[in-house]
């Protein structure tokens, strides 16, 4: 039986879809207004590894992540670069496809836009209005009354007196509540808006999930997952807007995956230690970086290290090795092979793929010993199932490791900022990002400061 970790309940259960052998499957997706980083690699491969092995187990699973194209940070990026919002967006769509399929994930079977469903909020808003869960105030901003739903902080698992501590109004805000949360927002001057009963304006970045999962999915579905740092308050506030407005739970089953640490720190920006998948991948292999999330299980935190990754990229030389071994005489083998079930007996305990990763090295031990060809066809079918050992071995294999170790000489750091310098002048803020990026992989900080860069590695 097929076992999930369920964060709303905090322990593993049987799992038992709505619709029997039908699952419906529910992941955040990205703020698109810049490139992908490795915690976005993290979501995407730990939920694409799910996603494949409930196929695997005959389930008809209808996928969908989603897409936040209107945000803060979005129209903030966009004004930046003066240019629109829907350009930023699109170049980073098409930006997080093309990392997507580097890395083998597979297509959404929706992938939802938050613009396109802007309707559907305004009507999930005005019934939480008339059911007195939200309430609008002079200005046109809209609020949810977090007191109200009396099952606020389940899902973390937190008191809602504990929250109210440290919990302020700012200046601009007129809510009721420290806690309430915005639903709607009055448009700013020169921002995109849309008509609502409140006035111009556009939605709160909760509201986006909770009407674009019912919209696709129903009121009620299989599997909401995401990223840790999303369980507060963002899966907070959606349970709460959703049952509150549909009387009955949003989800059976919450699944977070776990946070990537870069050199044993928690990755972030203002530490300099912030990687885009296009960085890694200027170093290693895709297939690489999803091997390397994989040996972990999904929520578990997992270390992220030039040392860490050059040892993963050996550890898949080692199957690829074997998987050049091919037998003359390939041959079919029985789904109940003891091997098959132990792979299975891992992957049904919550999807625990590092020990199922252990047994694809079993099989690769049998294979290089060439004692039976049944291995070598396991082997590859496994490796499937989890989304890796799909390339051509003598492919593979060629690759040469590029060390992000190596360090640029102070000349060639100096000659890089020059360039850096001038494509800010000129306002190419991509060429600026890139120069900025390669200067960070090896191991070079850049401040700016009244109009000065200095660099230290």
């Amino acid at each position: 039986m097929l076992t999930v970790f369920n964060s709303l309940t905090r322990r593993k259960e049987v799992f038992k879809p709505i619709v029997e052998n039908h699952i419906n499957m529910y992941v955040c997706g990205m703020t698109v207004y810049d490139y992908c980083h490795i915690g976005h690699a993290r979501s995407m491969i730990s939920f694409d590894m799910i996603n494949r092995y409930l196929r695997y187990l005959d389930y008809k699973v209808k996928f969908v992540r989603n897409i936040t194209d209107i945000d803060d940070k979005i129209i903030k990026r966009a004004n930046e670069r003066n240019i629109s919002i829907s350009v930023l967006t699109q170049e980073f769509i098409d930006a997080l496809h093309e990392d997507s399929a580097k890395l083998n994930i597979l297509t959404p079977d929706h992938e939802p836009r938050a613009t396109d469903s802007i309707v559907g909020m305004i009507a999930m808003i005005q019934t939480l209005i008339d059911k007195n869960f939200a309430y609008h105030i002079e200005n046109g901003d809209v609020y949810y009354r977090v007191r109200k739903f009396k099952g606020y902080g389940k899902l973390s698992n937190q008191n809602i007196d504990d929250l109210q501590i440290g919990a302020r109004i700012n200046a601009n805000e007129s809510k009721e509540d420290p806690l309430d949360f915005v639903l709607w927002k009055l448009a700013k001057p020169q921002e995109p808006a849309w008509d609502s009963p409140w006035g111009s304006g556009r939605p709160g970045w909760h509201i986006e999930c909770s009407v674009m999962s019912k919209e696709i999915l129903g009121a009620h579905f299989d599997i909401h997952g995401g990223g840790m740092d999303l369980k507060f308050p963002h899966h907070e506030c959606e349970i709460a807007q959703s049952e509150s407005c549909h009387d009955h739970p949003m989800a059976n089953y919450w699944m977070h995956n776990g946070f990537i640490n870069v050199d044993n720190e928690k990755m972030g920006k203002s530490l300099g230690n912030f990687f885009t998948i296009r960085e890694v991948l200027q170093y290693y292999p895709a297939e690489v970086l999803r091997f390397f999330v994989l040996n972990a299980h999904y929520r578990s935190h997992v270390n992220y290290s030039n040392e860490t990754l050059d040892q993963t990229h050996n550890s898949l030389r080692r199957l690829y090795t074997a998987l050049k071994n091919k037998p003359d005489n390939l041959v079919d083998f029985d789904p109940r092979h003891p091997v098959v079930m132990r792979f299975k007996a891992a992957m049904n305990d919550d999807f625990n793929s590092p020990l199922a990763i252990s047994i694809l090295f079993e099989c690769a031990t049998h294979v290089n010993k060439k004692e039976d060809p049944v291995f070598y066809c396991i082997l590859k079918k496994l490796g499937a199932v989890l989304g890796i050992l799909e390339q051509d071995p003598d492919d593979f294999l060629k690759y040469e490791l590029i060390s992000s170790a190596n360090t640029l000489t102070p000349s060639a750091i100096e000659k890089l900022i020059v360039e850096r310098n001038q494509a800010r002048l000129a306002k190419n803020w991509v060429e600026s990002d890139r120069i900025r990026d390669l200067l960070k992989l090896n191991n070079i900080i850049l401040e700016d400061s009244s109009g000065i860069t200095t660099w230290r590695r």
